[in-house]
C-alpha cells in the first residue's frame, strides 16, 4: 500500500473510501503583500468532508501551530485535541517517513477542517526540523497567521492564565502592547510510570522538575507573525536582515511565561530562560520528553525528529526524568479535551486509524518484552532515574563563550546593547534598603518522597540539594557550604549554659541542628507544619544523628493563632524565641509580643521566611516589641536577621 492511501475510510460524503492523495501543486499560494480577510484552506483536501467539529474562531486571528511528527501515531489525536481545546485555529504538521499511521491521521483530519498536514521531503544533509521549518516560511497557512507558534509533539501548552485559552493569553499580552510571549519549557518525567498505558499523557505524567531547575529551561515563542519581518526558528523567530538596522526591532515587545518584560537582547539570539528572564506564573510548556519506560523503549526504536542517532540514551532519561515536583495544572483541560477526543473517535477513519496505532505499539511490545536489550535497557533507564537532580549536566555541556557569542553579534546588536548597558548606567540610583533573599520556594511544598539527593556539610551540619524545598541561590549556598553562615557563627553565643530555645518555623532546622551540634546543655524544639519542610527537617534531623534526642525535639504542635500562640510560647519558656514562620508577618507579630506572659525571652530574633514577607511590617514589631521591654541590636545585616534584646527585667 503506497503511503498515504489506505482502505475502508470515509469519502467526501462521509461514505466508505480511500482517502485521496494529495495531488501535486495543490497549494494556493497567498501574496505576501496581503493576508485574506477569511481563511478557508489552503488545499484540494481541506475541510472537504462535513463534520460536527469546527475550528476555533479566535478574535486575534489566525493562531497557527506548526509541529513536526514522525510515528505519533498512538499520542496525535490527544495533541490535536488539546490544542484545540487550548485555542489554535490551524494546525500545520508536518511528517517525514511515518510507519504507523501518524500522515495518514493527519490527512484525515485536514479533510475534516481541523489541521493541515504536509510531507517533510528532506533535502541531503540537512536535519527534518530546519527543512520543515524552510517549507512551513513559504506554506499558505503560516504566510497567513497572525499569531504562530513553532513546538514539537512531545510539548503541550498550559495556560494558567484567564481560563487556560489562547484568547485569554493574547489578549493579555496585547494590553501590555506586547507582540510575543516567551514560553519555558516545563520538564515532565516518568512519574515512576513502567508500562504501557492508553491513557493521556497529560493525565498520565504530572511529576515535573522544580520550576527552578535552569537545564530544563528551554524556550519556545509565541509571536505575531509577518512573513516580511521574521523567520521561522525552532525555539524563536529570527528577524530577517533587512530589518535588522531599521526601526522595526524598537517595536517587538516580547513578554516571558509570567507577563514581564523580556530582555531585549532575546530579540537578536538565544533559545533559554535566564534567572532574569524565566516565569511560568501565565504560561508554561509541557514536555514530555520521555514518558514511561516502555514508551521510551519504542522511541528508541524509531530515531527522532532532528536524526541525532545517540540522543536516546540513559544520560538522556536522567536529564528529562525529572520528578521532584507535582503539577497538575493540566487537569484543568481534561473535560474540554475529552469531548474533543470523543467527537475525533466519533469519525471511523480516525478511531479505526488511532486505534490501529496502539494495537501496533502493543504488539511491538509484546515483541521486545522478550528481548534482552528490553531487561537492559529497563535496567539502564531504572538507574539512571536514581540519579539526584544535583548531579544531572546536559550533554554535552556547552559553556557560555563571550567571545563567540561576541563574534557571531552583528554590529547593529552590539550598537544597540552598548546603548541599553549606558541608558542603564546613566539613570539615577536611589538608595534601597537591602531586602532579604528567599531561602525556601513558596509553599506549602511537597517534598514528602524521599528521593536521591546530594548532601553537603554546612558547618556541622549536612542538608540535601533538594530543589522541590530550596531556592536556586539556597541551593548555591547549600553546594558551598554557606548556608545561613552569618546567623550559625552567632547564634551558639546568644544562648546562655543550659538554655532553651524554641524554634518557630524551622524550615529545613538547619540552624538549630548547628546549635546542637556546637553547644552542649540546650534544650531545643522545633515547630515546623509546612509538610514539605517537615519531611525535609525529618531527615536533617536523621541525617545528623539527632533522632531520638530528648533535649532536641521536632514538637507535634501545629502553629496556632492568637492567645494560643502565646499560651504555647509560654509553655516551652524559651531563652530565645526565634521567628521564622511566614504565617506570622503582618498583624500576628506584635499581636504575639502583646500576648507573651513572663518570663519574656531574653532573646527575639527574626529572620527567615517571616523577615522575607514581613520585611514592610518590622517598624510595627520593633514597635511592638519596645512597648515589651526589647530593644534592637545583635548587629546582625537587616537582611539577614532582626535581633531584639530584653533590657527591661520581667
Amino acid at each position: 500500500m503506497a503511503e498515504g492511501e489506505f482502505e475502508d475510510d470515509l469519502d467526501e460524503d462521509g461514505g466508505e473510501g480511500e482517502v485521496p492523495k494529495r495531488p501535486e501543486g495543490a497549494l494556493k499560494p497567498i501574496p505576501r503583500s496581503r493576508k485574506p480577510e477569511r481563511f478557508t484552506g489552503t488545499s484540494d483536501i481541506y475541510a472537504t468532508v462535513d463534520f460536527p467539529l469546527k475550528k476555533h474562531i479566535s478574535p486575534h486571528g489566525q493562531v497557527t501551530a506548526v509541529s513536526m511528527m514522525k510515528d505519533e501515531g498512538p499520542f496525535v489525536l490527544e495533541w490535536i485535541a488539546h490544542h484545540l481545546a487550548v485555542g489554535f485555529t490551524d494546525i500545520l504538521v508536518y511528517t517525514n517517513d511515518c510507519s504507523d499511521g501518524t500522515d495518514d491521521m493527519l490527512i484525515r483530519l485536514e479533510q475534516l477542517g481541523l489541521a493541515h498536514h504536509r510531507r517533510n521531503v528532506i533535502p541531503e544533509g540537512l536535519r527534518p526540523q530546519p527543512s520543515a521549518l524552510n517549507y512551513a516560511q513559504e506554506d499558505p497557512v503560516v504566510q497567513a497567521a497572525d499569531w504562530l507558534m513553532v513546538f514539537d509533539a512531545d510539548e503541550f501548552l498550559s495556560i494558567r492564565y484567564g481560563d487556560g485559552t489562547l484568547d485569554d493569553l493574547i489578549a493579555a499580552a496585547v494590553a501590555q502592547e506586547a507582540n510575543g510571549i516567551v514560553i519555558t519549557w516545563r520538564i515532565f518525567g516518568s512519574g515512576g510510570v513502567i508500562d504501557w498505558s492508553r491513557a493521556p499523557v497529560t493525565e498520565q505524567y504530572l511529576m515535573a522538575a522544580p520550576t527552578t531547575w535552569n537545564k530544563g529551561w528551554g524556550v519556545k515563542t509565541l509571536f505575531r507573525f509577518d512573513a516580511d519581518y521574521w523567520k521561522l526558528g525552532i525555539h524563536r523567530p529570527k528577524l530577517k536582515n533587512k530589518v535588522i538596522d531599521t526601526a522595526f526591532p524598537d517595536h517587538v515587545k516580547w513578554l516571558n511565561g509570567s507577563g514581564k518584560v523580556m530582555d531585549d537582547y532575546f530579540k537578536f539570539r538565544g533559545w533559554r530562560s535566564i534567572t532574569r528572564t524565566v516565569g511560568y506564573d501565565w504560561v508554561q510548556l509541557n514536555h514530555y520528553a520521555v514518558k514511561s519506560v516502555e514508551s521510551y523503549a519504542i522511541r528508541r526504536l524509531r530515531g527522532n525528529v532532528n536524526n541525532k542517532a545517540d540522543k536516546y540514551n540513559p544520560d538522556y532519561w536522567a536529564l528529562q526524568d525529572r520528578n521532584e515536583v507535582r503539577d497538575d495544572t493540566m487537569l484543568r483541560y481534561t473535560d474540554r479535551r475529552n469531548a474533543i477526543m470523543d467527537q475525533l473517535l466519533a469519525d471511523p477513519v480516525l478511531n479505526r486509524l488511532h486505534f490501529a496505532a496502539l494495537e501496533r505499539v502493543e504488539t511491538r511490545l509484546q515483541e521486545i518484552r522478550q528481548t534482552e536489550a528490553y531487561a537492559n535497557l529497563r535496567a539502564g533507564l531504572e538507574l539512571a532515574s536514581q540519579i539526584p537532580i544535583g548531579q544531572i549536566t546536559a550533554k554535552p555541556p556547552q559553556p557560555r563563550d563571550k567571545e563567540k557569542i561576541a563574534a557571531l553579534m552583528s554590529d547593529v546588536e552590539k550598537r544597540r546593547s552598548a546603548k541599553a548597558r549606558d541608558e542603564r548606567k546613566a539613570e539615577p540610583k536611589e538608595p534601597v534598603e537591602v531586602m532579604p533573599g528567599g531561602l525556601y520556594l513558596p509553599g506549602p511544598l511537597a517534598a514528602a518522597e524521599d528521593l536521591p539527593l546530594d548532601w553537603t556539610a554546612n558547618h556541622m551540619v549536612e542538608l540535601p540539594a533538594d530543589p522541590r524545598i530550596f531556592t536556586p541561590q539556597a541551593l548555591a549556598l547549600i553546594g558551598t557550604g554557606r548556608f545561613e553562615r552569618a546567623l550559625a557563627r552567632r547564634l551558639p553565643g546568644l544562648l546562655p549554659a543550659q538554655g532553651r530555645l524554641l524554634d518557630i518555623g524551622a524550615g529545613c532546622g538547619f540552624l538549630s541542628a548547628q546549635l546542637a551540634r556546637t553547644r552542649g546543655g540546650l534544650q531545643i524544639t522545633l515547630i515546623e507544619d509546612d509538610p514539605g519542610l517537615r519531611a525535609t527537617l525529618a531527615r536533617v534531623i536523621a541525617r545528623n544523628g539527632l533522632a531520638g534526642r530528648a533535649d532536641f525535639v521536632l514538637a507535634d504542635d501545629a502553629l496556632p493563632a492568637g492567645d494560643a500562640l502565646a499560651a504555647l510560647v509560654a509553655r516551652h519558656r524559651p531563652d530565645m524565641l526565634l521567628l521564622s514562620d511566614p504565617r506570622l508577618a503582618g498583624d500576628p507579630l506584635p499581636a504575639l509580643v502583646a500576648a507573651l506572659p513572663n518570663p519574656l525571652p531574653g532573646v527575639i530574633l527574626i529572620n527567615g521566611r517571616l523577615l522575607e514577607h514581613g520585611f514592610a511590617g518590622m517598624d510595627a514589631a520593633a514597635g511592638a516589641l519596645a512597648l515589651r521591654g526589647y530593644a534592637p541590636g545583635l548587629g546582625f545585616e537587616p537582611s539577614v536577621a532582626r535581633g531584639f534584646t530584653r533590657t527591661v527585667p520581667a
